[in-house]
């Protein structure tokens, strides 16, 4: 059995190096499969027996949750990315949570009945909240790396507004403080504490994205929420001047924006005293924004509850 050392050695030369990234999209194989020879050639590689004894097949049976077909054929195709990466690109170890762990182990096995080869899985335990929640995508929305997809500002509001009880584990997590450093953050008490959450913030936004995003991300923090104003720094949506002109309904701007995933979460935003333009309570579900609404700064600031705001810019 090859030592953990060598395996990396060799998972590194994937592409030419540890710096050299490469981006794959496994639609470049799996959408020209045809179903019955794909089942053909690879399906006899799988044991529903064996699949049902993966941690993650098993507990939602013995929970009595619904696992639809799909679902249960996703570690399948999870099984051929691995075969698929292997023979074309050379990977040999594919890494993620421990809940993936039957999902790799599935490929590790497909790879050698296919093709005789030796590939590799390693898993990291699952990071959870102090509450035992799952912290991914599928949670409570997902938490972007790239900026075109959550701002560096959104991205540090993010972990600004961490659980008091994950802080300190957090701060060892995900920055590189020292850790007596972290000791004293995490020793914090009572409102002391929301300087702990606000070194998080800033460390952990300064490693994805740099400092002077960090720097621009926490003073439009303070100059938002301390200051109560409405910062240039905060994210900010674009919006045709012609759909402020008739005046638009608060409940469609909301969506627009980002702060409601559909109108009638809006409207439910809305009814309960949650929603501010301007930083004003939106009255009803009837109130309309328009270009009345534009302040000096060219925006419109709409608010979801006290720590969510965007900017809207008529172009």
């Amino acid at each position: 059995m090859e030592g953990i050392r060598t395996i990396f050695e060799k998972f590194l030369t994937f592409g030419n190096g540890p710096t050299d990234a490469v981006m794959i999209n496994n639609d470049d194989w799996l959408s020209g499969l045809s179903y019955i020879p794909f089942l053909r050639e690879y399906g006899k590689h799988f044991s529903v027996n064996r699949m049902m004894t993966f941690e993650s097949v098993k507990l939602r049976l013995e929970r009595e949750q619904p696992l639809s077909f799909l679902e249960f054929n996703y570690m399948i195709l999870q099984a051929y990315d691995f075969l698929e990466l292997y023979r074309h690109n050379g990977c040999i170890l594919q890494m993620g949570g421990s809940d993936q762990w039957g999902n790799i182990v599935s490929g590790v096995e497909l790879g050698r009945r296919a093709d005789g080869a030796s590939l590799f899985g390693l898993t990291s335990p699952l990071i959870t909240t102090a509450s035992g929640e799952k912290m991914g995508k599928t949670a409570q929305g997902a938490v972007w790396l790239n900026e075109a997809r959550l701002s560096p500002y959104d991205y540090y509001q993010f972990w600004r507004n961490t659980a008091d009880a994950d802080v300190g584990r957090f701060l060892r997590l995900f920055t590189e403080l020292p850790l007596a450093e972290i000791e004293k953050l995490d020793a914090l008490e009572g409102a002391e504490l929301n300087d702990a959450k606000k070194v998080l913030g800033y460390q952990a936004t300064m490693l994805c994205h740099g400092e002077a995003a960090a720097k621009a991300s926490e003073e439009t923090a303070v100059a938002t929420f301390e200051q109560g104003a409405a910062d240039a720094g905060l994210p900010t949506v674009s919006v045709a001047s012609a759909e402020l002109d008739g005046g638009m309904p608060a409940f469609a701007a909301l969506v627009t924006a980002g702060l409601a995933k559909s109108n009638g979460e809006a409207r439910r935003l809305i009814r309960g005293g949650g929603a501010r333009v301007n930083d004003q309570p939106i009255a009803d579900e009837t109130t309309t924004i328009s270009q009345s609404d534009v302040t000096e700064d060219g925006t419109i600031k709409l608010s979801a509850g006290k720590k969510r705001h965007i900017l809207i810019r008529p172009e």
